[in-house]
């Protein structure tokens, strides 16, 4: 069994347990710790230094992988979503290195949830290209290659009626809209197939806590491609996070 402790930080909680990397389970109590109001870089590593010694600490051999809400890139983070600006332009795996005393992985939190997606969930076993996407607050996403990553996507930002998907197609457009299930799943229609016409996915996940409503919206949908409510909830960023930790 190969251990590897994922965290996953989010705007609103720090979420963290060892993994079983080999199965995707949890070999340890999942441990939760609100994020600082302040979202700033040094409250949110106390925090996650704090969530580790919950977890009784971990031993020096333990690869460590952390997801964050933010496009990273060479381990600086880019750009900063319901956190503090200062992470803009922050050498932000090296900031956690230091603190933590040990080597980590740092990816993007959509892009940690599409791969535990691809190794323990929904699309686990499908070949060629899936498509993750995230609907809560915005639009999250996610692409695996045949198993491959490719980081940093950022589909919720394709342009389409001129401004940005996510500000008429995420989750929160709905709510803020109260648009219809059938209304929204309209506005979905032609995000997705936007998204079949640019990349010609195998297949569509779709994450984000509305996919507990699956049933609502996905039937509504006609598309080529397949798409399916993604699997591991709560526990995405935490499983891919630590499955990425893990040198192949």
């Amino acid at each position: 069994m190969t251990q590897a402790l994922g965290i996953d930080i989010g705007g609103t909680g720090i979420k963290g347990a060892i993994v079983d990397t080999d199965t995707g389970k949890l070999v340890s109590e999942r441990m939760k710790i609100a994020t600082p109001k302040s979202g700033k870089p040094d409250a949110i590593v106390k925090v996650v230094i704090e969530l580790i010694e919950k977890l009784g600490g971990i031993p020096e051999s333990m690869p460590v992988g952390v997801c964050f809400p933010a496009i990273v890139r060479n381990g600086k983070t880019m750009s900063a979503a319901n956190i503090s600006k200062e992470w803009i332009g922050l050498e932000a795996e090296a900031l956690f290195e230091k603190a933590l005393g040990r080597d980590i992985h740092f990816v993007n939190d959509a892009d940690a949830a599409g791969v535990a997606e691809v190794r323990y969930g929904a699309a686990k076993g499908v070949p060629g290209l899936i498509l993750l996407t995230t609907l809560g607050t915005g639009i999250g996403s996610a692409l695996i290659y045949n198993g491959t990553l490719v980081p940093n996507s950022e589909l919720g930002h394709l342009t389409i009626g001129r401004r940005d998907a996510e500000k008429g197609a995420s989750f929160s457009a709905k709510e803020r809209q109260r648009l219809s299930w059938k209304a929204w799943a309209k506005r979905l229609q032609r995000y997705y197939t936007h998204l079949e016409l640019l990349f010609s996915p195998d297949l569509f996940l779709v994450g984000g806590g509305v996919s507990k409503s699956y049933e609502k919206f996905l039937p509504l949908l006609k598309l080529k491609t397949p798409i399916v409510p993604a699997k591991l909830r709560n526990n995405a960023g935490i499983l891919g996070a630590a499955a990425l930790a893990v040198k192949e």
